[in-house]
């Protein structure tokens, strides 16, 4: 069994990360910055407890794991988080201490994984977003992932990497501060008014099992090493769109005000990415339809939000 590490594997992603790895063969390891409550799942054989800021104790334990593989998903992912210095401590800093160690301790990896984002590229460009797009990020998280690119490059040389950039995705357990979770959280207790921003923006979206697959897939493709690749649906779908769907599908209908603190003025309003370059690399993913996916989360069992 290849092993695999995963940064950020008690995240929204990174446990979904780990059944997909889990499902085709490969031994999981996870790195945490807090030790794990409860019983770790079936699928992951080890959590190892280091923050990334201890090069020491990383180094150490890089060295005794031997990964194959390393996804790298540990970061703070949210845009609009209040406290930028730990937006660039995690996403740019803990990258490069993660990178740094591996470059001394690692000598049989096949590929490491960035989760960069889709964010790097702004709002300012119209329709569709391929990987050749200039890079325009707007906010402090996009421009540490744009740093996080660029420090990327200085280890390309010496490391198997694969930097992707993932467009907006969604799926059970993931936090209500992010807008699908929010309507289907208001959804679920029956909210009589939600407020959201403009409902006329489209935006990409995707299931979180289609990003895992497309990593797991990213990792075994030899191919993809020192490629940046788009993760996304190539559709564009706006909030009255979700709104619609999700009334159809739950039976409930809210009320919908627009807040204007959450319209951007500068927003355009068609985005969406090129798929182009991801199904050169590894093919189709498996079709899930953004209905479906809220169909997933609005059914889901109350056990499997926690």
């Amino acid at each position: 069994m290849l092993k695999v590490l995963i940064t950020g594997i008690t995240g929204f992603t990174g446990r979904y990360m780990a059944e997909e790895l889990a499902a085709h063969g490969y031994d999981v390891h996870g790195l945490s910055y807090r030790e794990p409550k409860g019983e770790l799942p079936a699928c992951i054989s080890a959590i190892h407890c280091c923050p990334l800021d201890d090069g020491e104790k990383l180094r150490t334990l890089l060295a005794d794991i031997r990964p194959s593989y390393v996804v790298h998903l540990a970061a703070v992912s949210f845009v609009a988080f209040a406290d930028a210095d730990a937006i660039y401590q995690a996403n740019l800093l803990g990258t490069r201490r993660l990178l740094e160690a591996l470059r001394s301790t690692a000598s049989d990896l096949r590929a490491v994984l960035l989760a960069s984002s889709a964010n790097v590229y702004g709002n300012a460009t119209e329709g569709v977003l391929d990987e050749s797009t200039p890079l325009a990020p707007a906010n402090d998280y996009a421009v540490s992932k744009v740093a996080m690119e660029y420090l990327a490059k200085l280890y390309a040389s010496r490391l198997p990497l694969i930097v992707t950039r993932p467009f907006n995705y969604t799926g059970i357990g993931q936090a209500e501060q992010f807008l699908i979770p929010k309507i289907v959280a208001h959804t679920r207790r029956k909210a009589a008014v939600i407020e959201l921003g403009n409902l006329d923006i489209a935006r990409d979206f995707c299931d979180v099992r289609q990003v895992v697959q497309a990593y797991r897939r990213l990792l075994e493709t030899p191919a993809a090493v020192g490629e940046t690749v788009n993760i996304c649906s190539g559709s564009a779908y706006n909030l009255e769109y979700v709104l619609q769907h999700v009334a159809a599908i739950s039976g409930h209908r809210m009320e919908v005000q627009v807040n204007p603190a959450f319209v951007r003025s500068s927003d355009v309003k068609n985005l969406f990415g090129s798929k182009t370059k991801l199904t050169t690399l590894i093919g189709e993913l498996s079709p899930i339809e953004l209905r479906d996916t809220l169909r997933w989360m609005i059914e889901a069992p109350p056990q499997a939000l926690q």
